[in-house]
């Protein structure tokens, strides 16, 4: 299986062209860091058209998920650096639905979708939470400081929690001013993150719904900084994707 590594801010995945059947064993297999490939999920990218392409995306537990959005900008990446696609302005089909997607001088500009945060905050197990939902659900915590808090406890407790029927990422958040947010992830079936692009969306909007913070901010992640904007309750992010390196997994 031909693939090649991209890492979006750190959030790191292994793309194979499509359309291809994986197990969730496979899956699991590429993505562990000491025995495969390593990387927190796994990308399928089909051709469909001269301006659209068909992602499919599996967390590095072999569980498939609705939406990646630093998956999706590698996505976007490499349809254009494959000529999958023949112009920079285009479509991605994912399981939530199309998504639009540009790419300029390495810059890749995504659509997230329809973004919805809850009004009021929600308390689990002693944990105040907003939950968002982004196409994929998100419960973010605004706390003093995340470099310090417990994450893996916290994060691993509510992803699993009995409010989250079908799991949940979880953001950990301090606003230091309207359009500057610093977060820390814990992602749904992988752990925490460097980076997480559908959760800097659903920080940013959580932020907006509690008076926190203005609809167009820079999220700064352990993996770098990626820039979002919620245009009429349409989420966007902006940021790099880049490839790390190619190669073929023999098994």
């Amino acid at each position: 299986m031909e693939f090649t590594k991209m890492e979006g801010l750190g959030n790191d995945f292994i793309v194979v062209d499509g359309p291809l059947s994986l197990t969730s064993e496979l899956v699991s297999a590429v993505c562990d860091r000491r025995r495969g490939i390593g990387a927190d999920g796994v990308l399928v990218v089909s051709a469909v058209g001269a301006d659209r392409v068909k992602m499919e995306y599996f967390n590095a537990d072999g569980s498939a998920a609705e939406l990646c959005g630093n998956g999706l900008r590698c996505v976007a990446s490499y349809a254009v650096a494959n000529d999958l696609v023949s112009v920079l302005h285009f479509v991605v089909e994912t399981a939530v639905g199309d998504r639009r997607v540009s790419v300029r001088d390495g810059t890749v500009r995504a659509e997230l979708g329809p973004i919805e945060a809850s009004n009021a905050d929600r308390e689990i197990d002693g944990q105040l939470v907003r939950t968002v939902d982004v196409g994929n659900p998100h419960a973010v915590l605004f706390v003093e400081d995340p470099s310090s808090t417990a994450v893996e406890e916290i994060g691993s407790m509510l992803e699993v929690h009995h409010a989250f029927p079908d799991g949940t990422n979880v953001e950990f958040v301090r606003v230091h001013s309207p359009d500057s947010i610093e977060m820390r992830v814990w992602e749904r079936g992988v752990g925490e993150t460097l980076a997480c692009g559908t959760g800097a969306a659903a920080v940013v909007a959580a932020a907006v719904a509690s008076g926190r913070a203005d609809s167009s901010a820079s999220v700064q992640l352990r993996g770098g900084t990626l820039d979002v904007e919620i245009i009429d309750g349409v989420a966007w992010i902006s940021g790099p994707a880049t490839v790390v390196f190619e190669g073929v997994w023999t098994g």
